[in-house]
């Protein structure tokens, strides 16, 4: 194939058609988006057992003497819970391809990096991985966010 394929294609408010060199690696470093989409869903995943957890079994986090940050225990589980799902349908949607799913993602992964942070003193090792994720996430985002553009399909 000599062309890359273009979703609108001979319609007004079409994309110039891309050189054959530069969509093979356009499509070579797509994968970025589809690794930053399989890692919100896993660091989703983690907040949503880190929510349940919480939730369900109030012996497992050792609450440090200064206490959490803000909050009681049942309050950063339901806010660990609701993030996580929204986390995890952000990264679902990160497969399509779609403007606003990369955009709430590095919104979401910020905002659930912060949270992990003031959560840290009841969990420090697991919200140093998932603050890890969300950073490599925001950084596949932000800087190959833009190849997703074009069919991932």
């Amino acid at each position: 194939m000599t062309e890359p394929m273009h979703p609108r294609s001979g319609t007004t408010g079409a994309r110039a058609p891309v050189p054959p060199e530069r969509a093979v690696a356009r499509s070579r470093r797509v994968g970025w988006i589809w690794f930053a989409g399989a890692i919100t869903v896993l660091a989703g995943l983690f907040n949503v057992v880190e929510g349940v957890v919480a939730l369900f079994d109030r012996d497992y986090y050792v609450i440090g003497p200064s206490g959490l940050l803000v909050f009681s225990l049942a309050g950063w589980g339901w806010l660990h819970l609701i993030v996580g799902i929204l986390v995890v349908l952000t990264g679902i949607a990160l497969f399509t391809g779609a403007q606003w799913a990369r955009v709430v993602t590095v919104a979401l992964a910020g905002f659930n990096a912060l949270a992990q942070l003031a959560f840290l003193s009841a969990y420090p090792f697991w919200g140093a991985i998932v603050i890890a994720l969300d950073v490599l996430v925001i950084w596949a985002v932000i800087v190959h966010g833009d190849e997703a553009t074009y069919e991932i399909w």
